[in-house]
């Protein structure tokens, strides 16, 4: 009877131990949760032996594994702006953003373990390819990704007559353009720009810097999707010369227009000049012309007057040409001249 109670009791003992073993199971956390947009390993003493990429509820060995979860969403890289010479040496800032993830969970914890240690890493090596690719191009296939800025029809700057003749063609090697100098027959110039043709532009080089640095990231599982071109500007330096040439270009074409107005004055103020000499000339030839009339009819009335009594005639003219002369006359000798006949006679007339 006491061995069957004995043994009863051992019974209840091995219980109670297998139950607080259980609880002290459950309560340290055999179980834990991934949810949705994670991913996990399952390191036992340093060790990866379990990689999880599906969301539910997963089983750990409580206190002898390590949970770490990583994000397996798309994650976004920001640097810092860069100062990067082109091929012609001259300096822009780049501000660059990239997208990636993890796809090995297992290398990226091997590797680089945090997402801080994995943007530091990424940090250098899109940098470089930044760098890389930049410094081996032009500035125009940096900061152009097509050549449609030579297909768009301009009106020109400066409307003017007759067939415009091309005088010399100048090259700008900070933008890659040639300026085209045009003179017309009249003399005035106008700037037309014409911008060097590009052969790779800024999205190839985004792939181009892609898949530079796209050949290191999968040695500590992160996969770059894409890398862009957010920000282009030109440096100080540059940045005088390109206002400069616009201050210049801004003037030239001032210029030309204050030439070309200057021009047109001079042509207006000569048609007024031949439209005035015109209206004059038109003006006295009517004025001739009347004048011949009226001193035709004045010689016919007089003409007219004289036949019907000659000698009144005479005395009037006399006496008109003695009004004319004798006030200018400051002396007088004698009167005894024909001129002076009517002023010696001095009978009475009827």
């Amino acid at each position: 009877m006491s061995a069957d109670k004995k043994k009863t009791g051992n019974t209840k003992i091995s219980f109670m131990v297998l139950l607080v073993l259980v609880v002290l199971f459950i309560a340290a956390g055999p179980f834990y949760i991934l949810s949705e947009g994670e991913q996990s390993i399952v390191a036992r003493f340093g060790k990866i032996v379990k990689t999880e990429y599906n969301a539910g509820l997963k089983f750990k060995i409580p206190v002898i594994d390590k949970v770490t979860k990583y994000p397996s969403k798309i994650l976004a890289w920001d640097g810092e702006s860069q100062r990067i010479p082109t091929r012609e040496k001259l300096f822009v800032w780049v501000d660059a953003t990239a997208r990636w993830k993890i796809v090995d969970p297992a290398k990226f914890y091997a590797s680089v373990t945090t997402i801080n240690a994995a943007q530091g890493r990424l940090n250098e090596i899109i940098e470089s390819s930044l760098r890389t690719v930049i410094s081996q191009n032009f500035l125009r296939e940096v900061v152009r990704n097509s050549n449609i800025i030579n297909e768009i029809s301009r009106e020109s700057e400066l409307i003017v007559e007759g067939e415009n003749i091309e005088d010399s063609v100048s090259e700008d090697v900070d933008s890659g353009m040639k300026k085209n100098i045009i003179r017309d027959p009249s003399g005035q110039t106008q700037t037309v720009v014409i911008y060097d043709p590009i052969e790779i532009g800024r999205n190839e080089l985004s792939e181009e810097m892609l898949v530079a640095a796209s050949r290191l990231t999968p040695e500590f599982g992160v996969e770059l999707i894409d890398i862009i071109l957010r920000q282009i500007k030109y440096s100080d330096d540059l940045t005088e010369s390109v206002y400069s040439r616009m201050i210049k270009d801004r003037n030239q074409i001032a210029q030309a227009y204050r030439s070309y107005g200057q021009g047109k004055k001079l042509e207006w103020l000569g048609k007024l000049t031949n439209e005035q000499m015109s209206i004059i000339s038109e003006a006295n030839r009517k004025a001739n012309e009347i004048k011949g009339q009226a001193d035709a009819e004045a010689t016919a009335i007089y003409s007219k007057a004289y036949s019907k009594d000659p000698e009144f005639f005479e005395f009037w003219r006399s006496m008109e040409s003695y009004r004319q002369t004798i006030p200018a006359f400051s002396k007088v000798f004698s009167t005894g001249l024909e001129y002076f006949k009517y002023l010696e006679d001095k009978t009475p007339r009827n």
